[in-house]
């Protein structure tokens, strides 16, 4: 079995976060572990409040984990103040994992700002060049690079940007433009455009927290990236196909519907 650490934060609703991490990869047959960054009280339509966890704290979870139990794969979340980044960042560099997938989680899916903007320097500076896929969607790629995207030819020129600041790939996610939703890859060596057909469901919730544990689980598992994403996506559109009615705003999706095709 692979083990796979999730970076992220605590959504108290389950629909996203570590929580949404941690059901991907056991839904896909990897061994979840977590590291703590914030703790959010959330639920489907709002952010309530949210608490940053210390420094010393997150080091404390990053030793203990990568000191005992080998990482495969991480996925990284939530980084909310530099605080965070330097933990993760040393521990990064300490352990070396290979495979480090990273949401740059700035806004919450129901509102509130995650990610203070005193930090997205610290984010860009320190934490893009130690990772190995980048997975920004379109407002996120556009906060990191004060750009506007308007098209597939945008994405593509964000992808450069982003992949000049030291990513090893980057994936820029196109659901927030009109049409198919298309995501657009660059690995350093060539472009490779995914689209699916866009879903008309209000199970939304932490999908950029699944989409992107689930490549970190498919490359533990030993797929090429191209390959990771492409079955991490259609994953992903099945999860929201089988979206949960649960709250009254943005609901989560299912991430064992292969398991309980019935359920919803």
């Amino acid at each position: 079995m692979k083990n796979c650490l999730t970076i992220a934060g605590s959504d108290c609703s389950g629909g996203a976060g570590i929580q949404a991490d941690i059901k991907t990869f056991s839904a896909l047959g990897c061994y979840g572990m977590s590291v703590i960054t914030s703790v959010f009280a959330e639920n489907t339509h709002r952010l309530i409040s949210s608490m940053t966890v210390s420094q010393e704290v997150i080091a404390d979870q990053l030793e203990a984990v990568f000191s005992d139990i080998r990482v495969d794969a991480v996925k990284i979340g939530v980084l909310p103040d530099a605080g965070a980044m330097r933990a993760v960042a040393a521990a990064l560099f300490k352990y070396k994992p290979e495979i480090v997938v990273c949401d740059p989680v700035i806004a919450a899916t129901a509102g509130g700002e995650l990610m203070s903007g005193s930090a997205l320097g610290a984010f860009i500076n320190g934490i893009i060049p130690l990772c190995s896929l980048l997975t920004p969607n379109i407002p996120e790629a556009e906060t990191l690079l004060s750009c506007h995207i308007e098209n597939i030819t945008d994405m593509k020129a964000a992808a450069l940007s982003l992949f000049a600041h030291g990513a090893g790939a980057v994936l820029v996610k196109g659901g927030h433009l009109p049409g198919d939703a298309t995501d657009v890859l660059f690995d350093g060596r060539e472009f490779t455009i995914f689209t699916h057909e866009r879903l008309d469901r209000k199970s939304t919730h932490g999908t950029g927290c699944t989409l992107s544990s689930a490549i970190a689980a498919y490359q533990a598992q030993g797929k090429p990236l191209p390959e990771a994403i492409g079955l991490a996506k259609d994953y992903l559109t099945g999860a929201i196909e089988h979206g949960l009615d649960i709250g009254n705003g943005h609901g989560p999706t299912d991430h064992f519907y292969r398991l309980f095709p019935e359920r919803t």
